[in-house]
């Protein structure tokens, strides 16, 4: 049997493994799709495995709900950093390495900050041609690929058909991006809210940390916002945003919130 460990950051669910020795047997792609199944398995937005890392305290490897391996994950970063710093494997300021570059994470109670790599690629005033309609669209990679797209009632946004339609729109081929549709709700405050269709979920989830920082640097510019950015997520939670900016292009960028370790629990090692 193999321990896992349910945790949640803004209501994005993760399951993890401390897989440094290493204890899974099959194929982590195929695992992941078994215990992410939420009718037939524990059920989470990804499952995250904990490695020996030679350059940071440990590294994370993500894998989404239908086995596809991520290069980072905002949310899933700041609930293994939690982990991590509970179960003592690492200091409450840590090092952690992945496929996009090492964070630093910095765990404080139940909030947890982490330093991510810095955006990249930034894509300003897209045009996609979508069911023969014009979408204005802006693109960041803040570790995973990212398209921002303003609206002005998110409540009315068709998410699994448009949503999907961006994902897979040729200008992001072969991999795709995730779709954050982006409301200013409070342009004095520096507030915005966030809906976000992700890619390996293929669904809308209730957060996404890297969509958060995309949304929010995307704004920055473009809305002439000011750090932190205070984005509210779908699941209701609110996560902060900081960064340095100067000529549209970001650096020092942080996402910082609330995680919790929800439950433990055993699995048959398939």
């Amino acid at each position: 049997m193999i321990k896992f460990t349910k945790s949640v950051a803004a209501g994005n669910d993760f399951i993890i493994i401390d897989n440094r020795s290493p204890l899974l047997k099959g194929d982590p792609a195929g695992i992941a799709k078994k215990l992410c199944d939420r009718f037939y398995g524990a059920g989470a937005d990804g499952l995250l495995l904990m490695e020996e890392s030679k350059t940071a305290d440990f590294r994370m490897r993500i894998f989404n709900s239908d086995g596809s391996e991520a290069e980072m994950c905002g949310n899933g970063s700041r609930c293994m950093a939690l982990y991590a710093y509970t179960k003592k494997i690492a200091p409450a300021d840590m090092k952690i390495e992945t496929m996009a570059g090492i964070l630093s994470a910095n765990v404080k109670g139940g909030n947890v900050k982490v330093k991510l790599t810095d955006p990249k690629d930034i894509q300003w005033n897209l045009c996609l041609m979508i069911h023969e309609c014009p979408y204005k669209v802006n693109f960041a990679n803040t570790g995973v690929p990212h398209i921002v797209h303003f609206v002005d009632d998110l409540e009315t946004v068709e998410m699994k058909n448009l949503g999907s339609s961006m994902r897979y729109h040729k200008e992001f081929s072969p991999g795709g991006a995730n779709v954050n549709f982006v409301k200013i709700t409070d342009k004095s405050k520096n507030k915005i809210s966030v809906r976000t269709y992700e890619r390996g979920v293929e669904d809308e989830t209730l957060a996404c940390g890297t969509g958060a920082v995309a949304s929010a640097i995307i704004s920055a510019e473009a809305e002439k916002l000011a750090s932190p950015i205070t984005v509210e997520t779908k699941s209701g939670e609110v996560l902060k945003v900081y960064f340095e900016s100067e000529g549209g292009s970001f650096k020092n960028v942080y996402l910082e919130g609330k995680a919790k370790l929800v439950y433990e629990g055993e699995i048959e090692n398939v």
